[in-house]
């Protein structure tokens, strides 16, 4: 867990088919089957937008869209999109997310990863959306007789 406490310190490498970056807006914006990992924390994307402090001299902020992925520790969610908050250790992922972790899911428009906690908030949208949790039992013991 101590590894979690220090994730947003770490480094966040990235990777994609094509990248570019503006100077004047502190960002940089990768395309192309993007891969971002920091730690054991790992996202797939088709488009990824990251904005960095200068101040911090780190990413204070990721957009991801298309078909993303997050990974991490045996827990996996997927999104149209979501955003990564860097120092918060915190992932919201959007636009229908479903969070697998086993045989449990949780489905929501959006789903709330935060990292450093281990645990997650799903929401159902506006206009009364609703969210939906399944969740497996790993076995159920026997009942005993006396």
């Amino acid at each position: 867990m101590r590894a979690n406490l220090e994730l947003g310190s770490q480094p966040i490498e990235i990777t994609a088919e094509r990248v570019s970056a503006d100077s004047v807006r502190n960002s940089v914006t990768f395309e192309g089957n993007v891969v971002a990992r920091q730690g054991d924390v790992t996202m797939y994307s088709n488009r990824l937008w990251a904005e960095y402090s200068k101040e911090a001299g780190a990413i204070d902020r990721i957009e991801a869209e298309g078909n993303v992925r997050f990974v991490q520790e045996g827990r996996e969610a997927r999104a149209p999109r979501a955003t990564f908050y860097n120092f918060e250790q915190r992932v919201v992922l959007s636009g229908g997310a479903e969070l697998r972790e086993g045989e449990n899911t949780l489905l929501g428009e959006t789903v709330t990863i935060f990292i450093r906690e281990n645990r997650s908030v799903a929401t159902g949208g506006e206009g009364g959306g609703r969210v939906k949790a399944v969740i497996t039992p790993k076995s159920v013991p026997e009942p005993t007789r006396k």
